[in-house]
């Protein structure tokens, strides 16, 4: 017994939740409706259709409500219609999927544009969310040479204001040398070295040379001084 109200109270939540999820499709809405000036097809185009929605019909009494098949529907034929309906006001329910076509059966309304075609889907169709797509990271670029500082170049001094003028230069005698006598220079004999002990002289080959006179006077004083001192030892 418990099971069967449990079902029930399923049940009843499921058709309240139908209703209050089933959709009113004014045809033509907001800017149209069921006439001549409305561009059904971009209308239909524009709306989604789910089992348990409603196609609500307003319009003139000169207009009616025509539901046909698919062959009718493309040749505007009335003679064979599913359903004919008027008053200014139709409800028609969607309550299977699949196509349904509507015309308006007046002479000529058909031709003139004044047919629908709707088609009924099971569920709503869950909305396309393109996938996100991470902005790639730039390098980093070098500052534009709006941004990036401005250095001003030295500037070299000009030619003209580091070198004084020639004709603005002072002029500068050149300084006299002083006449300088240059000193004689000075001779410095080198002293005579004796000769090495290992050498000994080489006798000259040529005959011996005559003693010349101041040898002979030498050799005469000698003699003199040597007689006196042994006379002089005799005598003592």
């Amino acid at each position: 017994m418990a099971m069967v109200r449990l079902l029930m109270s399923l049940a009843t939540i499921a058709m309240v939740f139908g209703f209050a999820i089933a959709a009113n499709h004014t045809v033509g809405a907001p800017n149209g409706g069921w006439n001549q000036n409305t561009d059904l097809k971009t209308w239909a185009a524009s709306e989604t259709f789910v089992v348990g929605d409603s196609l609500v019909f307003t319009y003139t009494p000169n207009h009616d409500v025509l539901e046909v098949n698919k062959a009718d529907y493309d040749s505007c034929q009335t003679t064979n219609a599913i359903s004919t309906n008027g008053g200014g006001m139709t409800v028609i329910s969607l309550s299977s999927t699949g196509k349904r076509y509507f015309i308006c059966g007046t002479g000529g309304h058909c031709a003139s544009g004044m047919k629908l075609e709707v088609n009924t889907l099971a569920t709503v169709p869950p909305p396309i969310v393109a996938p996100a797509i991470s902005p790639a990271k730039s390098p980093v670029s070098a500052p534009s040479p709006k941004n990036a500082p401005k250095v001003s170049p030295v500037s070299s001094p000009s030619p003209k204001s580091s070198a004084p003028s020639p004709k603005i230069a002072p002029k500068i005698s050149p300084a006299k040398s002083p006449v300088a006598s240059s000193p004689s220079p000075i001779t410095v004999e080198a002293p005579t070295l004796p000769p090495p002990a290992d050498v000994v002289p080489t006798a000259s080959p040529t005959s011996p040379s005559q003693p010349s006179s101041a040898d002979k006077i030498s050799v005469v004083a000698s003699s003199s001084v040597g007689f006196g001192i042994v006379a002089m030892i005799f005598f003592m």
